[in-house]
């Protein structure tokens, strides 16, 4: 990787595998935006986010599995992975291993991220926290 491309992992994924969220504050541009399941997100949003899951989850790591740069967006497939160990979301520790994985697409501008869009499904999470199962139950008499 060279240039934006090694930029833009390396600060990503210091942010969001060891908490360093002023290495992703020091790439994102004044007018950056996130856009994820919940909605649209503001840089704030997102280094609360950051927080969050580092406090909630030990061990937590982040494994970019494949990055790529195209006609000016990257994108990233990555992998988290941590144990509940704190409340994360409302839900009180578990104890359980998590790992889930996703895509962000990020466009950028002069050197800066200027939008991220992130594709992950919760259930994954929600599945592996042991509150939501990812199977449907059969209905008896159908």
């Amino acid at each position: 990787m060279t240039g934006i491309l090694d930029q833009v992992t390396t600060a990503w994924a210091k942010a969001w595998g060891q908490g360093d969220t002023t290495a992703f504050e020091s790439i994102t541009a004044p007018d950056y935006h996130r856009q994820s399941k919940t909605g649209p997100e503001t840089l704030t949003d997102v280094l609360h986010q950051i927080e969050e899951q580092h406090a909630a989850f030990s061990d937590f790591t982040v494994r970019l599995r494949t990055a790529v740069e195209d006609h000016g967006i990257i994108a990233i497939h990555w992998e988290s992975c941590g144990t509940h160990s704190g409340e994360f979301m409302g839900v009180p520790p578990t104890g359980r291993t998590v790992t889930v994985s996703g895509a962000s697409f990020i466009n950028h501008r002069d050197g800066l991220i200027t939008s991220e869009e992130v594709v992950w499904d919760p259930r994954e999470l929600l599945s592996a926290l042991g509150i939501w199962h990812l199977t449907t139950p059969q209905r008896s008499g159908v």
